[in-house]
């Protein structure tokens, strides 16, 4: 197992952490108070060619894999965005690139990667309902069969990105639940715009993200061609669950780049501080050893995380790696920016030191998008071969 990084990667990480450092925590700090989409430092990404990197080359991209997805996003949210700006990365590259790469017609390829590359093209999902929760098996969007394509009636929750999507990629049920067939089977995918007629959402007040509104989105009767399916129709789990622990890869990934940036900014505080005596608050163990834990677990989901995209890019299962090493990292960065709020104790609860924003970002992905609690379950069952639980 080769763990050096090419010269390549070497220069896409320096061109990843100059655009992260030059849209620093202060301009993450504006963008959250004022709550607006960073446009600024997405059209940067994009402009540099990151938004496209697994787009084949043929239609804008530079046809690399997520393994050099997943560095550039650690470097990108280490240098001021925190975990917020990997959840962009899950949007366009994720629930637009991936989907419509693996899955989409050569038309739709065509027409909607190359804006995906320059940033004229963005996405949103919407997956989540009100009373499935985790459990998207349970969903009662339905897709019904009419001349032409489909009509989309349901409803969604917990949507981000809504607002600053062109298009948005809905899942719903085509075939109902039969006994003596899979509850897996009947779910398909459709690329719509998403100011198509019968599209309404809401804006969820919420802790933290405030850059990326999430809302509730309601489906009355919204028409989709048969050109815009994504996938098989009725086939669309397995392609979802690509989809999915894609979307895992880049969260670990944004959480890693979180956690080094929260600790940087405690490790800096720490150095400097004075208390009781001449001696930084740095030097006792106190202080250093709950910072080299979090360190500690921060490498092993980022190694395990690198292991899962290389697992992607060479065609082999990578469901288990990409789970696991999203839960280390979100319980991780989550701990890291807290335990920076702890060293600099007052000052850590105000805006200015920037590891509130980082903690409140970080923290919602202890539950999503997928909680830590059904990592576990999905660890016990299918690498544990233990008994279904629910």
């Amino acid at each position: 197992m080769n763990f050096d990084i090419t010269e390549e990667q070497k220069m896409m990480l320096e061109t990843a952490r100059q655009i992260g450092e030059r849209y620093g925590l202060d301009y993450w700090r504006k963008k959250d108070a004022a709550k607006e989409f960073p446009h600024e430092i997405w059209q940067a990404i994009c402009d540099a060619g990151i938004a496209g990197m697994m787009i084949p080359e043929e239609y804008g991209g530079l046809g690399l894999g997520l393994v050099d997805l997943a560095l550039c996003i650690e470097e990108l949210c280490k240098g001021g965005a925190g975990s917020t700006l990997s959840q962009v990365f899950m949007l366009n590259p994720v629930f637009g690139g991936v989907a419509i790469a693996l899955y989409g017609s050569d038309e739709m390829k065509r027409d909607l990667l190359p804006g995906l590359c320059d940033g004229s093209c963005t996405f949103s999902m919407a997956l989540t309902e009100p009373d499935a929760g985790t459990n998207s098996l349970a969903m009662t969007t339905r897709a019904e069969r009419v001349d032409g394509g489909w009509r989309i009636s349901g409803q969604k929750i917990w949507i981000t990105g809504v607002a600053a999507s062109r298009k948005m990629l809905i899942v719903a049920r085509t075939t109902q639940p039969q006994d003596g067939v899979k509850k897996t089977h009947g779910i398909s995918l459709f690329m719509v715009d998403t100011a198509r007629e019968g599209i309404g959402h809401t804006d969820i007040d919420k802790l933290g993200t405030h850059t990326l509104p999430s809302s509730v989105v309601y489906l009355d009767r919204v028409f989709a061609s048969d050109a815009e399916v994504i996938g098989t129709i009725d086939g669309g789990w397995p392609q979802l669950l690509d989809i999915l622990n894609c979307e895992r890869i880049v969260t670990t990934s944004g959480l890693v780049g979180t956690g080094a940036l929260a600790l940087r900014l405690a490790v800096d505080y720490a150095r400097e501080r004075k208390v009781f005596g001449s001696r930084p608050i740095g030097s006792y163990q106190g202080l250093q050893f709950p910072l080299a834990q979090r360190w500690a677990e921060l490498e092993a989901a980022r190694l395990l995380n690198l292991k899962a995209a290389s697992n992607f890019d060479r065609g082999l299962p990578f469901g288990s790696e990409s789970n696991a090493a999203k839960l280390i990292a979100s319980q991780a960065a989550s701990g890291a920016a807290e335990q920076a709020m702890q060293v600099m104790g007052g000052m850590g609860y105000s805006r200015e030191t920037h590891a509130e924003r980082l903690w409140r970002d970080a923290r919602l992905f202890r539950f999503a998008p997928v909680s830590e609690e059904m990592i576990l379950n999905y660890i016990s069952t299918v690498n544990l071969g233990l008994p279904r639980s629910y």
